[in-house]
């Protein structure tokens, strides 16, 4: 499989991408700045596969002592991952998600590795409801979820703030045919 999805999928790669979103535009030294965990020479690795499969485009140059400082932006029409969806195959959208939750098993590992671990005063919640949605309800949903992500989403690294892991999967109940 070689598809953009999986691309995005790496772990350094979607902190990258993740750190993009909201049409932001930083130079390489601010993304390191956000994304501490990660060895300067990995982020330049990492930006280069992103750059160099259309993920990311950069946005500007600046000439400072004989070297080129560029930014970087998320190359929003290259980041649906739609079409590539269609095209995968059940065993792939199934290594996609097993990636995607192997990520998510890492961040939870890391946070309960820390000396200090309260969930309460944390917030870490991870829960599972069913809910019952015709297409269109289901449709409003996730544009109101997607509007709310949004916002916060714009939210600037502060001393009063904590980076928190949010992720959403929608599974559709089987169909009692099956």
């Amino acid at each position: 499989m070689n598809s953009k999805a999986k691309l995005i999928l790496h772990p350094v790669r979607m902190k990258i991408v993740q750190t993009l979103i909201g049409k932001k535009e930083y130079n390489v030294q601010q993304i390191a700045s956000k994304l501490t965990d990660v060895p300067q020479a990995t982020l330049y690795r990492h930006l280069n596969k992103l750059l160099e499969a259309g993920v990311l485009k950069v946005v500007r140059e600046n000439q400072i002592r004989g070297t080129i400082e560029k930014f970087y932006s998320l190359n929003e029409s290259a980041v649906s991952l739609t079409d590539d969806f269609r095209k995968l195959s059940r065993d792939e959208h199934l290594n996609l998600f097993l990636t995607f939750m192997t990520h998510l098993l890492g961040q939870y590992e890391n946070y309960l590795q820390q000396d200090e671990v309260d969930l309460l005063k944390d917030g870490v919640g991870y829960r599972e409801a069913i809910v019952y949605l015709s297409d269109k309800e289901f449709l409003e949903f996730t544009e109101q979820l997607s509007e709310l992500m949004k916002k916060v989403i714009k939210n600037e690294p502060s001393s009063e703030r904590t980076a928190r892991h949010i992720a959403n999967v929608f599974i559709p109940e089987t169909s009692k045919n099956n």
